[in-house]
């Protein structure tokens, strides 16, 4: 399975900040949109990405004044990226060695959205439910020993 093909299961939707906004907005639009992760974008380019974990960073370094942190004093500059025709086990890999649980996926300079560890993880759920229903369907239509004579 492809990044793509991920994408097309989830939907394109994005979620998406200015670097100079508040950690407090972040934390606002996270949570109505019940999203773990923003793409920072200025003058039209990705230049970061906000995920949970940098928030609580963000809440510990800036103690009693987190709320009014900018973006782009917490955000991952210049993030990792995954491209559209990656496979899934490099996907997955490269989130696991690089501990990163949202990636963008960009073609070119074009955002085509961001997966997650749990979009990979319902794409695996997906898949092998479909290769199972595939052959169970395959062991039902077994021919018979009567018929193979």
């Amino acid at each position: 399975m492809l990044v793509s093909e991920i994408l097309a299961i989830k939907g394109k939707v994005l979620f998406t900040i200015a670097p100079n906004k508040s950690v407090a907005e972040a934390v606002e639009i996270m949570d109505e949109q019940d999203v773990g992760s923003l793409v920072v974008f200025s003058r039209g380019q990705m230049v970061g990405m906000l995920t949970f974990r940098e928030v609580l960073q963000g809440v510990r370094r800036g103690a009693s004044d987190w709320q009014s942190l900018a973006i782009e004093d917490v955000m991952i500059a210049n993030p990792l990226t995954a491209s559209p025709n990656m496979e899934m086990d490099e996907l997955r890999r490269l989130m696991v060695e690089h501990h990163q649980r949202y990636l963008p996926v960009m073609d070119g300079q074009t955002l085509l959205g961001v997966v997650s560890f749990h979009d990979v993880a319902k794409a695996v759920l997906e898949e092998q439910s479909f290769e199972n229903r595939m052959l169970k369907n395959y062991i039902r239509n077994w021919p018979s020993q009567e018929e193979e004579g």
